[in-house]
């Protein structure tokens, strides 16, 4: 069962973030970083900040990661998720990936539950439009 209703789409990608998407159909978490610089970057995006190159490269992300900062939403903002709330919402941080960030879910807490500092795991689940997405769970 998937965290969020099928009511709720997944993810539409565009151009900059189309890359990153196939990975995670492949259950393959990884994050673009400069080839130039080597800084990762999170969304993806054509050009790195720093040295403003184009050359990217694909990095495999580990299975694990860290909260650093989470929201617990109480107020359904789609009528499909008024059966869910409260839900969480996590920042969840790599710090082998240069402290690259990606916003998710974790599937398997109550709210209560969630602190900044908390080890997280990978998991993959399908969202409404049929993407796997990537969410984690409690623990490394």
């Amino acid at each position: 069962m998937s965290y969020f209703p099928p009511e709720i789409t997944g993810p539409q990608p565009n151009i900059d973030d189309q890359v990153f998407w196939n990975y995670c159909q492949q259950h393959e978490l990884r994050f673009q970083r400069c080839a130039t610089c080597k800084r990762f970057r999170h969304p993806p995006g054509p050009v790195c900040s720093a040295c403003r190159s184009f050359e990217v490269e694909w990095i495999p992300a580990p299975n694990t990661g860290i909260v650093f900062s989470f929201t617990i939403v109480h107020h359904a903002a789609h009528p499909a998720v008024a059966a869910i709330t409260p839900y969480n919402v996590v920042i969840v941080d790599f710090p082998e990936c240069d402290h690259v960030r990606l916003v998710s879910n974790v599937v398997d807490a109550a709210p209560d539950d969630i602190y900044i500092g908390m080890k997280v795991s990978l998991v993959w689940e399908t969202a409404g439009n049929d993407l796997q997405v990537p969410r984690f769970r409690r623990g490394a």
